[in-house]
């Protein structure tokens, strides 16, 4: 395994950390257990969790995800050799049943106490807003438009302002974002600065060969303003394994069961995919290998979200840490992506 730090800070992550959406609904509680213990074991210390949990979310299932974790971490005495961060639900019709406060002080710690019940650990050591508030273009919406119409309020100050009681508090230590984009992740930063606030750490965004927009203005802002990537969807919903293009999925495949998940199979996420399969086998390496080790070799990577519905998956995602892609194919890569840019926003 390769290791690095939470930016920042002197907490040392595996470069593969290790999801968890799907326990709770794909994956029953015992095979939860045992994907943590396999990751475990081959040196990832860093699980990703949300009180969301398990996608698709559901009023009957959420929070289940870190249910199985907290009743795996009740079995062991390592807790401070791990690393453990979740998220607060963004508003929205989706997470109504969650709450329909926002980021309301009282809906952050609520959040944050609920998480520690389910997961049986005394604290957080990252917890992150699972997106923005206000309007703007997350999850496949390609361009920004603005809404007269939006009904956010500027509350970033009141937001870290909440936080930085939960961090005196000890149940969280450090804090970041998701699903943010260029503009709100400045705001966050320039608030801290100005008003010796928590710093966000970390961006967890979709990234991929699929979609590379984060290689926009907000890999500048990483880099420059040091806030680390954490790349959830590198397989882009399994997509980048080839397995729907050479009809090798099955029936407990993420779009065999929710085809409404179609962010990545469009007419031109297909044809691309169909390219870096052939170049893949061109390079005698599978196709979720080297979409793995692309997303983890970026410079503003910090962690590489992945996630499994088997153990020869896990084994095979673990597994890409040892690949190394040399110039010659990145530059292949890149001439795909030339041809066809981000076709899944």
């Amino acid at each position: 395994m390769q290791y690095t730090t939470l930016p920042h800070t002197d907490i040392r992550v595996s470069k593969i950390c290790l999801g968890s959406m799907t326990w709770g609904n794909q994956n029953s509680e015992v095979e939860g257990h045992l994907q943590l213990d396999y990751a475990i074991d081959r040196g990832i210390n860093f699980i990703d969790t949300a009180e969301l949990y398990p996608v698709p979310a559901t009023a009957e299932t959420h929070g289940r995800t870190s249910e199985i974790i907290g009743s795996w971490l009740a079995k062991r005495s390592d807790r401070d050799k791990l690393v453990i961060a979740s998220k607060i639900a963004g508003p929205g019709d989706y997470t109504a049943h969650i709450r329909t406060t926002g980021f309301s002080p009282s809906a952050i710690h609520d959040a944050i106490e609920k998480e520690l019940k389910r997961l049986r650990t005394d604290y957080l050591d990252l917890f992150q807003l699972h997106w923005p508030e206000r309007q703007t273009n997350t999850f496949g919406v390609r361009d920004y438009n603005h809404s007269p119409n939006d009904p956010w309020k500027d509350n970033f100050n009141e937001i870290l302002h909440t936080l930085k009681e939960a961090m005196k508090s000890g149940k969280i230590r450090h804090v970041g974002l998701s699903n943010e984009k260029a503009w709100g992740t400045m705001r966050y930063l320039e608030e801290a600065k100005k008003h010796d606030l928590p710093r966000m750490i970390t961006i967890q965004n979709s990234y991929s060969m699929l979609n590379r927009t984060f290689e926009g203005d907000l890999a500048e802002i990483s880099i420059r303003e040091g806030i680390g990537l954490l790349a959830y969807s590198p397989m882009a919903f399994g997509v980048l394994s080839g397995k729907y293009i050479e009809g090798r999925e099955t029936s407990n495949s993420r779009l065999s069961l929710f085809p409404r998940f179609s962010r990545y199979s469009g007419t031109e996420s297909t044809e691309a995919t169909k390219q870096y399969l052939k170049l893949a086998k061109d390079y005698g390496m599978s196709l979720a290998q080297m979409s793995l080790a692309f997303v983890t070799q970026q410079p503003f990577l910090t962690s590489n979200i992945i996630g499994a519905t088997t153990l020869d998956q896990l084994k095979e995602n673990i597994e890409s840490i040892n690949l190394k892609l040399d110039r010659d194919i990145l530059t292949k890569i890149n001439a795909i992506h030339g041809r066809i840019p981000n076709p899944a926003p």
